[in-house]
């Protein structure tokens, strides 16, 4: 058979199984949708209602608490360069945006990461997916989004969602994996049930490398919402693509700059809470 022909036939057949999955599972999609988009707009107000400065200050105090001092106060002068540059609202999209799918990889990830640690053979068959996930161009997952869901930040979370998940679940397994055998095997000696043994033993042992999985979830959160610009998520990925459109490179700046402060903000206080547990005692 002509190899040609054979793609051929295999587009035909992913266009019409995509439209048959959409015309019937229109019902469970407009659901998924208004979820999402419930749920970002849920984040976002909480982020808007109260002015700028509340929301700098309070971010400040945090970035103080537990890092330092003069990390709080460089936290509270980027995010108001963000409102001098006219992108508070775009800079709290943003983060709406990742905070949102953020919560909803984590929701996710984090029990499968649990059950693959526990089971090898979940393990094993999770991996070449992950692989997968993490192998293939991150916007590619904005196609399928865009014709399930619409254009909208419904689409954005969707696929931000799925490229966040593989580093939770990676490393969430790798902690309960980890546990000492002794540790275990102490457990099980002293009657322990399977449910004491997980919260006692093996999430107090994994607990550094599931923080450490939630940091890199962000991170990878961030950098979707930026691509995810293109299907109308609002935020500074959406300021960034009209930019290019019209060729204004000084918003283009603009964007990435408030982007870099609050990536730079968000990654040291997970960071920090990673190394330390809590942070500063």
């Amino acid at each position: 058979m002509d190899p040609s022909a054979l793609a051929d036939a295999f587009d035909t057949w992913v266009d019409d199984a995509l439209i048959w999955v959409s015309d019937h599972g229109a019902f469970l999609f407009d659901g998924l949708r208004a979820a999402f988009e419930g749920f970002y707009d849920g984040v976002l107000t909480l982020l808007t209602l109260p002015p700028w400065p509340v929301i700098a200050v309070i971010l400040g105090l945090i970035g103080w608490r537990l890092i330092d001092l003069r990390f709080g106060i460089l936290t509270a002068i980027g995010l108001a360069i963000c409102w001098t540059m006219g992108l508070w609202p775009e800079t709290m999209s943003t983060f709406a945006l990742v905070i949102s799918s953020t919560c909803l990889a984590l929701a996710i990830g984090l029990p499968i990461g649990v059950l693959a640690g526990l089971s090898p053979k979940l393990d094993r068959a999770v991996e070449p997916l992950l692989d997968l996930i993490q192998t293939m161009p991150p916007y590619i997952y904005l196609l399928p989004a865009i014709a399930l869901l619409g254009y909208g930040p419904a689409t954005a979370l969707m696929a931000t969602l799925i490229v966040a998940m593989p580093p939770a679940i990676r490393l969430t397994s790798l902690g309960i994996r980890r546990t000492p055998n002794e540790f275990v095997e102490l457990g099980q000696a002293t009657g322990m049930t399977n449910a004491q043994m997980f919260f006692k033993i093996r999430l107090p042992f994994a607990l550094p490398s599931i923080m450490a999985g939630i940091n890199q979830c962000l991170m990878m959160a961030f950098g979707m919402v930026v691509i995810a610009g293109i299907v109308g998520s609002g935020g500074l990925g959406e300021t960034i693509y009209k930019a290019i459109r019209t060729l204004d490179i000084a918003k283009s700046i603009d964007a990435a700059i408030a982007i870099v402060i609050l990536t730079i903000v968000i990654d040291r206080l997970t960071q920090t809470i990673v190394r330390t547990g809590k942070g500063k005692p």
